[in-house]
């Protein structure tokens, strides 16, 4: 049995805003250190890189790639007004985003010949996508459209024992919305995955 690949952060994450635990990072590495030399991996919602970070490490290691998928202009809590808008990440136009420190924090990570960032949509990059895909990570808005969309463009290219990982499920709405338990739920349901981790509010399915 090969030894299990060491994490090591090259940067202070807890320096990257976001709204991962360490132990969920650690979870996406470790699922990301699986994937075969050459495969693809997908995350959608990049935020300011702290997830691209620990899935970009684990692809690293394996001669894999991740596109992180995000148009960078904040989900609707980001923006101005609702709970989690910042107002360090607004640009110099006024708007909301998240693009310079994504590709600051990849640069500084040593990510850039392991993470292709793709500013779009989720849907509008699915449209263009083909192939298969070995790991995708859905954390992009958590509005049950956004949700939904997000699992409906991508579930369908993860291959046989591919990887679904999921964040933010959260059982009862007190800790947190429930887009992201739905999708988790119709993954469940449709008797394409199991669940084969769960870490924090991070889930990962496998498909069959």
């Amino acid at each position: 049995m090969s030894k299990p690949i060491e994490l090591i952060l090259p940067i202070d994450i807890d320096d990257v805003k976001g709204f991962l635990s360490h132990a969920e990072g650690e979870a996406l590495f470790r699922c990301a250190s699986t994937l075969a030399q050459g495969a693809i991996a997908v995350e959608i919602g990049s935020y300011c890189g702290k997830s691209s970070v620990y899935l970009g490490l684990g692809c690293k290691a394996t001669g894999s790639t991740l596109f992180a998928v995000d148009h960078h202009r904040g989900s609707e809590e980001h923006q101005p007004g609702e709970m989690f808008h910042d107002p360090q990440l607004v640009d110099d136009t006024g708007a909301f985003s998240t693009l310079a420190s994504f590709r600051k924090t990849i640069r500084a990570a040593d990510l850039d010949d392991s993470v292709i960032p793709v500013l779009s949509s989720s849907a509008q990059f699915a449209r263009a996508w083909q192939g298969e895909l070995g790991l995708v990570f859905i954390d992009g808005g958590h509005s049950l459209d956004a949700a939904l969309i997000d699992y409906r463009s991508w579930a369908g290219f993860i291959a046989q024992k591919g990887l679904l990982t999921i964040h933010d499920v959260y059982p009862g709405s007190e800790a947190g919305g429930q887009a992201p338990i739905t999708v988790y739920r119709l993954a469940m349901a449709s008797g394409l995955f199991k669940e084969v981790m769960s870490v924090d509010s991070l889930r990962v399915l496998e498909r069959l």
